[in-house]
């Protein structure tokens, strides 16, 4: 039997690097690596920083990088919760409404408001810089969850955190946000609030990013956050990427790295970049993936699917399998991620890797549920 073992908990890359991205590891001059990058003597971050503003049409003193979508997200939460609103801000709504004297008295500076069911991390990073969160509802909605715009825009008039987190898509539920909602939500909160978009997931259902530029060219307080981890398949890179709307200078300066950034990483990043159609095949036998967990499990009882836009999948199962399905796959050395969220338990996550690991784990699921494992 493969000893491999099979990770499918952890929402990575079971396909191969692009063409392009092999080349440029292999044709990589190891002499590179002994001088900064003087792309800085031109006032830029990095050539990724620029590559990435002629992509996305957004200026690159906004775009930010960082070692991965965790880092952005860190970041921002560390510097926003530990700095006091301007005295200059606005004390209205982005929609031009003024803003209550409630409002101001309850703006809480130290506390973010995320959705119910998300990566736990969000939290964590919060109480790293001594500040607190506040969940606010997912809805479960037949076969999938949803936001309730109406709702996250209540709750953050109300409460007025100092930043407000929307994951689009969101894991582990999978669902996410159209530009309206988001456009909605930016246009009927306190703009001193910052809203921070993990955008960790995007890109598996649609290439549209033409929505990007005009929200953070609209919305000073807005951060839209995406990485090469996921639809690029590079984790182990550790790149991440972001935009700002203007004004945050001074946190474009606390998150950039004066001299440059790792040459290496930059070349493989450029590369995974000018790959979109090798990625894109990817993202097509991942569609296939969803497609047969739904065919071969939906109509099961006390099975559901939901449907997702990212590169994983949530299934709600019979908790009474569990034992035997945790058995049964780590028989054939694969993983996939057993939820303990509340509201959650009865749950499992799992990556959408190669056509043959999905087959894999759907035979095995069948087979438990018949009684032959």
């Amino acid at each position: 039997m493969d000893k491999t073992m099979n990770f499918l908990d952890r929402n990575e890359f079971n396909f191969e690097p692009s063409e392009k991205v092999v080349e440029a590891i292999r044709n990589f001059d190891p002499k590179t690596l002994c001088f900064y990058t003087r792309i800085y003597d031109e006032g830029k971050k990095s050539v990724v920083s620029v590559r990435l503003s002629e992509i996305y049409g957004v200026p690159e003193e906004q775009v930010l990088l960082a070692y991965g979508g965790e880092d952005i997200l860190k970041n921002a939460i560390h510097y926003y919760l530990m700095k006091e609103r301007s005295s200059e801000s606005r004390e209205t709504c982005s929609h031009g409404g003024d803003a209550t004297t409630e409002d101001k008295i309850k703006g809480d500076d130290k506390k973010i408001l995320i959705p119910e069911y998300s990566w736990w991390y969000y939290n964590r990073v919060a109480s790293e810089c001594y500040g607190t969160f506040e969940m606010y509802p997912l809805h479960e909605q037949d076969d999938t969850f949803a936001y309730d715009v109406d709702e996250v825009i209540e709750y953050t008039r109300r409460i007025r955190p100092r930043m407000l987190l929307l994951a689009s898509p969101n894991n582990p539920t999978g669902n996410s946000l159209t530009p309206q909602e988001i456009g909605r939500i930016m246009e009927h909160i306190p703009d001193d609030t910052m809203v921070l978009i993990d955008e960790a997931y995007a890109s598996f259902i649609t290439s549209d990013t033409d929505y990007i530029a005009p929200l953070v060219n609209k919305y000073r307080n807005l951060i839209i956050s995406r990485t090469l981890s996921k639809f690029y398949g590079l984790p182990g890179l550790r790149c991440g990427f972001g935009f700002i709307g203007e004004g945050h200078t001074h946190f474009v300066s606390y998150i950039n790295k004066y001299l440059g950034y790792n040459r290496f990483s930059e070349a493989v990043a450029l590369a995974a970049l000018d790959s979109d159609e090798h990625y894109r095949r990817v993202a097509d036998d991942m569609e296939w993936g969803r497609q047969l967990y739904k065919k071969a499990l939906g109509h099961l009882s006390g099975f559901k699917v939901y449907r997702s836009v990212a590169n994983f999948i949530l299934i709600k199962y019979p908790p009474e399998i569990k034992e035997a399905l945790q058995n049964a796959l780590a028989a054939q050395n694969y993983k996939i991620k057993f939820m303990t969220d509340k509201g959650l338990e009865s749950c499992v996550r799992i990556t959408l890797g190669r056509k043959e690991q999905t087959q894999t784990v759907v035979d095995t699921i069948l087979q438990v549920v018949n009684g032959k494992l």
